[in-house]
């Protein structure tokens, strides 16, 4: 392929090779983090446990899914109350480091191999069955993506790297001025396009293309990449709660004192960085990796401090949501544990009755930032659930009653129907969006008032499961029976809501578009309470109900051997299915 031609060219190339770079490191890093499985939340459960697993665990995942991207997850987890504020920091600390142990595999001189990368990769994704061999085919393509990108930057640049001379000049970091602005100019570009890692590698493209010849002109990039990447996190903690802010602000303080140290330290790194390596790429790298380590050992003892001014920057006299009630350190007393289960439950509708309000008031009245808080809503109690399950795994392996083993299994189907109802309540809310996009389809007065007439129902029936969910309750088929009751009233008002819906249409009072949407919204009120049933018919089964003289009772860290049926023969049931066919 030749060179570009023209600048209109030249910005094109640039482009497409950042936009490479960029879907290279997504998809390498979806690929790394599918190939290490569910278990990388487990390891982040055990991050909380002190500050230096906190480190090493955030150092991991940071290497596998880069630092803006992890410290959304921990956004999320201490939206969902799984993780507090201070129990974020080390991890977050860590990611930055990981970050940069990524960059220095892709510091490596493997542009010559992208290709060969690329179909192997492809190759591996597409004809391997194996599940973890398939994600790791998919982080190779990745790598082999972003090397391409990189190497069709380069190639780009060569031809006028006379022509970025006066611009990078004045972000050379000889000079005091050009260090400051080199890191300025750094931290907005990382900013916009929200990747630390493309900034850094199109620095090194410079470099590979001539455009870049010495480590002052690239240490300002360095700086202000690690600066722009907590743009990622800010706008991932926008509508969640105030502690989730404040962990993205935490990011952003880390790197505004690890980068303005950075910068006093330069004269020592122009000095003693050329002695790790002779080629400049590496040396940029090296010099990214040594910084960060420096400035994260520098603050990990600092780690409640920065929380303090965290929580200074961002005040708030709102109350705090419900932590987690899942505690590793009661799963030797199962009775305790099936418990805090219980009321993790509990805590998860509420979460789900807190989006089911806000989404009547989206259908009032479109917020953008009421809209986003529904949605991180969702995917808090997508979270919970995650967690919730590999909790009751981790209890399975614990010697379990009858009662308990079978107890568990309901609480397990109630979390999903919990889970289910946030995904229907999110839907309301995505309704009302498309609803306000269509100006035949406004709602006239009698339709909005049946709509908030259904709502009231629904929320009504999900405030009584959220009562009947109370582990403190005596008697759990009651409470259900009266969850079952309540679903009788519901049904007379949505159904009194529907054949007004109807009416109103032979009138031609409304349009079928008004219709359709108003069916839609009807649509997920009645799945809500259909799941919100399920629940109320798996709190009525005998064995839903905790033993009080049990809670404080410790039970054997193994279960009882049970035995493990042999593997089937799958040709002995697909002929079964084939000849059931034929009949």
């Amino acid at each position: 392929m030749n060179a570009p031609d023209t600048i209109a060219e030249l910005v094109f190339w640039l482009l497409g090779g950042l936009a490479l770079f960029i879907f290279g490191m997504r998809i390498m890093g979806d690929g790394l983090s599918a190939a290490v499985g569910s278990g990388m939340r487990s390891l982040l459960g055990k991050a909380t446990r002190n500050r230096v697993v906190g480190l090493g665990l955030g150092t991991m995942v940071g290497t596998l899914i880069q630092s803006s991207a992890s410290v959304v997850l921990y956004i999320g987890f201490i939206n969902a109350g799984l993780m507090t504020l201070r129990q974020a920091i080390a991890p977050i600390l860590g990611a930055n480091i990981g970050t940069t142990l990524s960059m220095q595999l892709i510091s490596l001189k493997l542009s010559d191999y992208s290709l060969h990368a690329i179909f192997v990769g492809l190759l591996l994704n597409i004809a391997v069955k194996n599940a973890k061999v398939k994600s790791g085919g998919l982080a190779l393509l990745g790598f082999g993506l972003l090397f391409l990108g990189m190497a069709i930057m380069s190639d780009a640049i060569r031809p006028y790297r006379d022509t970025f001379e006066p611009w990078l000049a004045h972000i050379n970091g000889k000079t005091a001025a050009g260090l400051v602005a080199g890191t300025l100019a750094a931290a907005l570009v990382t900013g916009v396009v929200q990747s630390s890692g493309a900034v850094i590698g199109m620095g090194w493209a410079m470099i590979n293309a001539g455009a870049i010849t010495d480590f002052e002109g690239m240490y300002p990039i360095i700086l202000g990449a690690n600066i722009g990447t907590c743009v990622t996190g800010l706008l991932g903690s926008i509508g969640t709660t105030v502690d989730a802010r404040r962990t993205a602000v935490s990011h952003l303080l880390f790197n505004l004192t690890g980068s303005s140290l950075g910068i006093l330290a330069a004269p020592l790194f122009y000095k003693y960085i050329p002695y790790t390596s002779d080629d400049l790429v590496r040396q940029a790298a090296n010099a990214d990796t040594i910084k960060m380590v420096a400035c994260a050992l520098l603050m990990l003892p600092m780690a409640p401090l920065l929380a303090k001014i965290a929580t200074k920057f961002v005040p708030s006299r709102a109350e705090q949501p419900e932590p987690t009630f899942l505690d590793d350190a009661l799963l030797d007393r199962p009775e305790q544990a099936i418990y805090a289960c219980l009321r993790e439950l509990q805590r998860t509708a509420r979460i789900c009755r807190h989006s089911l309000r806000l989404a009547a008031e989206e259908f009032i009245q479109h917020d953008a930032r009421r809209e986003r808080s529904i949605r991180v809503n969702e995917q808090s109690v997508n979270a919970i659930k995650t967690s919730m399950r590999d909790y009751i795994a981790k209890l399975t392996r614990h010697y379990l009653s009858k009662r308990q083993a079978i107890l568990i299994e309901h609480i397990d189907r109630c979390m999903s129907d919990i889970e289910r109802i946030g995904d229907h309540v999110a839907n309301l809310s995505t309704i009302a969006a498309r609803q306000r996009g269509i100006a035949a389809a406004r709602f006239v007065p009698a339709a909005v008032e049946d709509w908030l007439a259904v709502h009231r129902a629904a929320d009504a029936l999900l405030a009584t499961v959220i009562e009947s969910l109370d582990p403190e309750t005596a008697h759990f088929q009651e409470m259900a029976k009266a969850v079952l009751e309540l679903r009788e009233s519901f049904r007379t008002t949505a159904l009194a809501a529907e054949q007004s819906h109807l009416q109103r249409l032979e009138e031609k009072a409304v349009t079928p578009i008004a219709g359709m949407i108003f069916n839609d919204y009807l649509s997920n009120f009645w799945r809500i309470t259909k799941h919100i049933k399920a629940i109320a018919l798996a709190e009525q089964q005998p064995q839903f109900w905790l033993k009080r003289e049990k809670l404080a009772k410790v039970m054997s860290a193994e279960a009882p051997g049970y035995a493990i049926p042999e593997a089937i023969d799958p040709k002995d049931y697909l002929d079964k299915l084939q000849s059931d066919e034929r009949r």
